[in-house]
């Protein structure tokens, strides 16, 4: 039997034990009775020990010591009562709706089997889990940017550092020096951040200072630096908050502040998508600023809709941009040197990792839950195998293997909980004397709670609008199974109220297909336009929100984004779906060439560009609206540039003329 096997049946049977005796208890008790400490000496029980009852903790297993006040020796106690979940409040329809959250994000989400293991605690006993998707699920796709095979493998490594407080190494790359290096973190906490997995901790190397580390950046393999259990303490005064939501110019040490007036008209945009990170005096955008250069880029990405009045270096920077786009959009087009050989994979020396695992002690606890449920008031049961391995993602071949090992869990003194035996096709269950102290489903751990949490931020405004519940109450309510926990770490899921209520009117829209007014700022333009829709699919790609509809007003296909739509009314009129019509957002768009010039071509690279040998990169994309295009290359201030189609290259230039004498910088000598 392995080591972790021997450790598993240890911890299952030192619960079982500390539960079954409901009594403080000393390190002598559980040496003398627990399975696998007996046979050890004084010195290996207390390392083992020590180590058990750490990473049960760790777990969420609520195990709690005092000491004695007559010998000063550590007693120990488990009550059952703050073991297993409390009586949830949770509605069929609630419970439904958090199905169809992993319904959403099942193969495109990291913590997916964490959170269908979390969800098969809270369904114990309840109907209806097995249950098809719903029909507002089918009409919803999720699109994780970030997602590759290998992230799940790195997140779950990432997560057991922080668990158990431990000092990692690995290969980074720095984007922005361009350079790839060794790093020695301690890592805090992980978080996700405009659809971007970082990981934030201590830099060692570094004087440790608090950075955010791109989890898609690192290189290789995620290794402990020591052998100790555990190499740290997260400081006291660590606030995860203080990391996430931060746009692109904030990056940094804060170096000045500058003002950008908006106009009347787009001012409600701005307060909604960046109201964090600055405050608006009238009509006018007050924010901080760490790269100007950053901040240069949002406001021609605005194209027209934000001009820039201080610093003077920010209408300098502008001015350059807009000048370089005019000049490498003018005249012949720039010839392409060769394509490279593409970069070794960001997993590379890094063995295939599978999803994250939901720690094999939960996984079992759970398990050995649903086998005594299964018995109910009776002596056994028996359930099909495949059953099992489908509700707890178990693999076939290992089912038995897992099964075993519930057979060794013990109350001490040969009282075991339950026998279970494969036969055939059929899972054989007999429950043991003291086996109902099992039957109730454990407490969710913190990694299972930190993927409710993380369900919640991804789709929590669908599963709200399918509950028909909203987004604040189901999340009370789950917050009070997993409210014992310390989730400081974990930040609080952050959906905006305009958002949720736009989502749950096109989800009922949807499910009762009902036209949709609409008031939608589209990107260009100085105001917004009036639409009437026909929605038929919502789409999550991080960090936004889309919904797919036939516009009747253009006449045409039309896709939205929901953080540019002012407000939606759910009209009375039905609508009939139009004959074989599957709304895509690209489906009559144009393919444009583009050219990333060196200074950016990395950042386009990790979006997917083709690398060149001259060390720029060059990136085929669908083009569904030319403004869209026109506010894409002015970001970049003249380092992406437009080859082709002709009259997109064209339309380029001529904007960026027009938009320097907008903006009032036209009079500015650009020094470049």
């Amino acid at each position: 039997m392995s080591h972790d096997t021997d450790k598993l049946i240890r911890q299952l049977s030192l619960v079982a034990f500390l539960m079954a005796e409901r009594r403080p208890l000393t390190a002598r008790d559980v040496k003398s009775n627990v399975e696998g400490y007996s046979e050890m000496s004084d010195e290996a029980f207390a390392r083992r020990f020590y180590s058990d009852r750490a990473e049960l903790i760790a777990l969420g297993v609520p195990l709690q010591s005092q000491r004695d006040e007559f010998t000063g020796e550590e007693l120990y106690t488990l009550r059952s009562e703050n073991y297993f979940l409390p009586q949830l409040d949770l509605k069929d329809d609630e419970l439904a709706a958090l199905q169809t959250a992993l319904y959403l994000l099942e193969g495109k989400f990291a913590y997916a089997e964490p959170l269908r293991l979390a969800l098969q605690n809270l369904a114990l006993g309840r109907p209806g889990f097995a249950d098809a998707a719903t029909d507002t699920a089918v009409r919803v796709e999720v699109l994780d940017p970030d997602y590759t095979p290998e992230m799940p493998g790195r997140l779950g490594k990432l997560e057991g550092a922080i668990s158990k407080q431990r000092t990692v190494k690995f290969p980074y790359f720095s984007i922005s020096r361009n350079k790839e290096s060794e790093r020695t973190v301690n890592p805090y906490a992980l978080l996700t951040d405009f659809g971007v997995w970082y990981v934030v901790g201590a830099d060692l190397d570094d004087g440790g200072a608090v950075k955010k580390f791109r989890v898609s950046r690192i290189r290789g393999d995620i290794r402990f630096a020591t052998r100790r259990e555990r190499d740290f303490r997260i400081p006291t005064d660590f606030r995860i908050d203080g990391y996430l939501g931060r746009p692109p110019w904030q990056i940094g040490d804060i170096v000045g502040e500058a003002r950008i007036e908006v106009g009347h008209d787009t001012a409600w945009w701005v307060e909604r998508v960046y109201g964090d990170a600055g405050r608006l005096e009238g009509d006018v955008f007050v924010t901080e600023y760490s790269i100007l250069e950053q901040l240069a880029g949002w406001v021609l990405r605005q194209d027209g809709r934000a001009v820039p009045v201080e610093p003077d270096e920010l209408r300098r920077l502008v001015k350059d941009g807009l000048s370089l786009v005019q000049e490498r959009h003018t005249g012949e087009v720039p010839k392409l040197a060769r394509e490279a050989a593409p970069a070794a994979e960001n997993g590379s020396g890094e063995r295939p990792a599978g999803p994250v695992a939901p720690e094999r002690f939960a996984v079992l606890q759970s398990l050995l839950a649903y086998l005594l449920a299964a018995c109910g008031e009776g002596r056994d049961a028996d359930i099909p195998a495949r059953e099992l391995v489908e509700r707890f993602s178990i693999p076939a071949e290992e089912l038995e293997e897992h099964l075993q090992l519930l057979n060794l869990v013990n109350f001490g003194g040969g009282c075991y909980t339950v026998y279970a035996e494969l036969q055939g096709d059929t899972v054989r269950v007999d429950k043991e004397l003291y086996g109902d102290t099992f039957r109730s489903p454990p407490r969710l751990t913190p990694l299972e709670a930190r993927a409710i949490r993380l369900a919640l931020e991804f789709v929590g405004p669908m599963i709200a609008a399918d509950a028909h519940t909203p987004l604040d109450r189901v999340r009370r309510k789950l917050e009070e199974t997993f409210g014992q926990f310390e989730l400081a770490q974990t930040p609080e899921p952050h959906v905006g109220e305009a958002e949720e209520d736009l989502i749950a009117t096109f989800a009922q829209a949807i499910r009762e297909r009902r036209l949709v007014e609409i008031e939608y700022q589209k990107a260009g333009e100085q105001t917004w336009s009036k639409r009437t829709v026909e929605p038929y699919a919502l789409e999550r790609e991080l960090p936004n929100w889309r919904v797919h509809t036939w516009d009747r007003t253009r006449d045409a296909e039309r896709s939205f984004r929901l953080d540019r739509m002012r407000n939606a009314k759910l009209a009375d009129e039905v609508f009939e779906p139009r004959d074989g019509f599957e709304p895509s957002r690209f489906r009559d768009a144009r393919t444009a060439k583009v050219l990333y010039a060196k200074p950016v071509a990395r950042w386009a690279l990790e979006r997917g560009a083709r690398p060149l040998k001259d060390g720029t990169a060059l990136a085929e994309m669908p083009v569904g609206s030319a403004e869209w295009l026109v506010g894409e290359i002015l970001s970049y201030r003249g380092e992406a540039i437009v080859l082709e189609p002709e009259d997109l290259r064209q339309q380029t230039a001529e904007r960026a003329q027009a938009l320097a004498g907008e903006l009032g910088v036209s009079r500015l000598r650009a020094r470049h």
